[in-house]
């Protein structure tokens, strides 16, 4: 039996869903958010974190890393837009954030 696939959200759920995300914006029709760590192995360390999640999740971000700093991109390409897949993963990547900040 196949997944069904996810559902692209409304300008409104998505507006929801953001004000629930801080640091987060709609740029570009995706979630984005730019993450600054110490250094290079904090990042490092934040995106290998987010890497398992994501692979568990099958579903994978858009990223950009340079020494401590990560910038991310969420959309779920088969709905054509952001769904509460990126939504999810965005939650998942603050609280990962959240734990190397301390």
């Amino acid at each position: 039996m196949s997944t069904p696939s996810p559902v692209k959200l409304s300008e409104t759920e998505i507006a929801t869903a953001l004000s629930k995300l801080p640091g987060w914006t709609l740029a570009g029709g995706k979630l984005h958010r730019e993450y600054k760590f110490a250094d290079f192995v904090a990042a490092f360390g934040f995106m290998t974190g987010a890497a398992l999640v994501a692979q568990g999740m099958d579903h994978h971000p858009e990223w950009f890393n340079v020494w401590n700093t990560v910038r991310i991109d969420l959309n779920t390409h088969d709905a054509g837009g952001v769904t509460a897949l990126d939504v999810k993963l965005a939650h998942s990547m603050e609280e990962l954030a959240s734990r190397l900040a301390r």
